[in-house]
C-alpha cells in the first residue's frame, strides 16, 4: 500500500454538499469521499482556505478525522476582500491561526494570479500578498503558495520578504517552465504537482526535469482532475468508475468532472510514468517531503 500525503484539497467546495452552481444535485457525500482515501492508505490531507470566509467551514470539516488538517490565508483572486477593512481582515486571519493553532499548518493559500484579474487587480494582490507573508514569520509556519502567470512579481515580492520566510513552504498546481521551477527552489520552496500541472506535453517535459526531491503531490480537488484530453492520461493505470449525470450518483461511483483526494493515485501514476521511476518509492520520497515541511514533529 502507498503513503501518500495530499498536500491541497477543497474540501469545503459545496460540491461535496452535493451542490454545483447553486443547484442541490444530490446529497452530501464528503464522508465517503474521505473514507475513500483512508480506506487505502492516505495518510493526510491538508484542507486549503482561500478566504477569511472558508474558515469557519474548514474547521468544522478537519473535525471529522485527525487526518486533516487546514491552511489560513487569503487567495490572491480574493484579497479585494481586505478593502473593506485591511485590519480587521488581517486580524480575523491572525485569531484563527491562534484559535485553530494545533490544526493549521500552513499560510495560505496566498500568492498572485494574473491569469483572473477581473476578480482582483495586480496591484491589491501584491499588497496582500506582501502583508499576509509577516503570518508566516509570526507563527513560525510554512507556506502554501500560488503563483499563476505572475513569476517576476512573486519572486520579487517573495524575496523582499526571504528573511520572514522561516519554514520554507511549496508552490502548488505549478504549472510553469523549468527555469521558473528552479528560481522557486532554489528560494527553498518545493514544487507541487496536480492534474493542472500535467496537462501539456510541455508541463510534462517540465516534470521530467524536476528533481523528485523537491515535488509534494496534490488534487487541488475538486478542481484539477486529469483529463482523457490532457497529455498526461496515457499514463494513468488506475481507473475510477464514474458517472456522467450527478442526478445518477451513487456512493461508490465518482461525479465525472469533480475531482477527488484519492484520484492523487493518478498524478502519482503521471509522475513515475514521465520520470520512468518505480511509484512506491516516489510515493515514499513525496512523503518525506511534505512530513518535513508540514509535519517536521512527526517526523520518526
Amino acid at each position: 500500500m502507498r503513503i501518500i500525503l495530499n498536500i491541497g484539497a477543497n474540501l469545503t467546495d459545496p460540491m461535496f454538499q452535493g451542490i454545483y452552481g447553486g443547484s442541490k444535485k444530490h446529497e452530501a457525500d464528503l464522508d465517503i469521499v474521505l473514507k475513500r482515501c483512508w480506506d487505502i492508505g492516505m495518510q493526510k490531507i491538508i484542507v486549503t482556505c482561500g478566504s477569511v470566509n472558508d474558515i469557519a467551514e474548514a474547521a468544522k470539516v478537519i473535525e471529522r478525522d485527525d487526518r486533516l488538517v487546514m491552511t489560513v490565508g487569503c487567495h490572491p483572486t480574493r484579497c479585494s476582500e481586505f478593502l473593506a477593512d485591511p485590519d480587521e481582515y488581517l486580524k480575523n486571519l491572525t485569531t484563527s491561526i491562534e484559535k485553530f493553532k494545533q490544526k493549521v499548518v500552513a499560510v495560505g493559500e496566498i500568492g498572485l494570479d494574473y491569469d483572473r484579474l477581473h476578480f482582483c487587480e495586480k496591484d491589491i494582490q501584491k499588497k496582500y500578498f506582501d502583508i499576509q507573508l509577516q503570518l508566516a514569520e509570526e507563527f513560525k509556519l510554512p507556506l502554501f503558495l500560488h503563483c499563476r502567470n505572475s513569476h517576476e512579481d512573486f519572486i520579487e515580492i517573495i524575496e523582499k520578504n526571504r528573511d520572514k520566510i522561516k519554514c520554507g513552504g511549496v508552490v502548488h498546481s505549478f504549472d510553469g517552465n523549468i527555469d521558473e521551477a528552479e528560481k522557486l527552489i532554489d528560494l527553498g520552496f518545493f514544487i507541487g504537482l496536480n492534474g493542472c500541472s500535467l496537462k501539456t506535453e510541455d508541463n510534462l517535459q517540465v516534470v521530467s526535469l524536476l528533481p523528485a526531491e523537491k515535488i509534494m503531490i496534490e488534487t487541488d480537488a475538486p478542481w484539477c482532475g486529469i483529463r482523457p484530453s490532457h497529455a498526461s492520461a496515457k499514463f494513468v493505470k488506475t481507473k475510477f468508475p464514474t458517472v456522467k449525470r450527478k442526478e445518477k450518483w451513487t456512493a461508490d461511483q465518482l461525479i465525472d468532472g469533480r475531482c477527488e483526494p484519492i484520484q492523487i493515485y493518478q498524478v502519482l501514476e503521471v509522475i513515475a510514468g514521465v520520470k520512468g521511476e518505480d511509484e512506491e518509492k516516489l510515493a515514499d520520497l513525496f512523503y518525506k517531503n511534505t512530513m518535513s515541511v508540514f509535519f517536521p514533529n512527526e517526523l520518526e
